[in-house]
């Protein structure tokens, strides 16, 4: 994938998680400026994703440590690139679920 391609699925990436988020009626305010999106819960804890371009990568900063993903093509799909392989928005949800105190489910459009 050169650049231009990850740029685009990034960035669609990025508007659909905010199209998720409000699409599951849970209390999370997002900020994106500049392809960095923040997630912020009621309790102010923060969920960060930023584009990594270098490394075709999505990052994903949260209160449980950093995460890194890879864009599988032929899935369509972001998976976590540590051992587990965890889709985005499972991940994603799980996360929310645990940093917001309440059940999240994020699914992507």
């Amino acid at each position: 994938m050169n650049e231009s391609e990850f740029n685009d699925i990034a960035d669609q990436t990025i508007e659909d998680i905010q199209e998720a988020i409000d699409n599951s009626g849970a209390d999370i305010d997002y900020d994106e400026v500049g392809g960095v999106l923040t997630l912020e819960f009621e309790n102010g804890s923060k969920i960060i994703f930023s584009k990594q371009g270098a490394m075709n990568q999505l990052w994903m900063a949260a209160k449980s440590g950093g995460y890194h993903f890879d864009y599988d093509e032929a899935a369509g799909q972001w998976l976590c690139d540590s051992g587990n392989n965890e889709e985005l928005y499972a991940m994603l949800s799980r996360l929310a679920s645990e940093q917001g105190g309440e059940a999240v489910t994020l699914e992507a459009p």
